[in-house]
């Protein structure tokens, strides 16, 4: 029988999943037109009512910030400095058996203000003014 702790550190079928996919993503290490087409491919494999919201994100992304480039990360779009490191992505809810969709910014996003801010902002349906939102956090973060 296995001990709390044990269980604790257990993996989900979706994690797994996701590990998988990210093993698949660094053998690879697809670039430019390949990248994005696998960004395309991703969100094009969602959820029905997912994938419009998906198509949006990427869309407003690219505006915001045309010099990130489009790569897969974890089986999910994602978005890459010059160096290759992931600026900001997106995780759909689908994907994950989670309530909402993220998008998210790692470490090196240009985010911070002060002492505590967000780097990952639920989306479930965008308006224009979360699309306004979205394209200047792009840009911050990005710069």
């Amino acid at each position: 029988m296995a001990t709390k702790d044990e269980d604790s550190t257990k993996l989900s079928a979706q994690e797994k999943a996701a590990l998988k996919e990210r093993t698949r993503e660094l053998k690879a290490a697809k670039k430019g037109a390949e990248a994005e087409q696998a960004v395309l491919d991703a969100i094009a494999a969602l959820a029905e009512g997912e994938r419009p919201l998906a198509e949006r994100v990427h869309a407003l992304i690219k505006e915001a910030a045309p010099h990130l480039a489009p790569r897969t990360w974890y089986g999910m779009p994602a978005y890459a400095n010059a160096d290759g490191k992931v600026v900001c992505f997106f995780k759909a809810a689908s994907k994950f058996d989670v309530r909402y969709a993220e998008l998210g910014f790692n470490e090196l996003a240009n985010l911070d203000d002060g002492n505590m801010w967000p780097t990952v902002f639920a989306i479930v349906k965008l308006t224009e003014a979360d699309e306004k939102r979205i394209v200047e956090l792009v840009k911050q973060a990005a710069s």
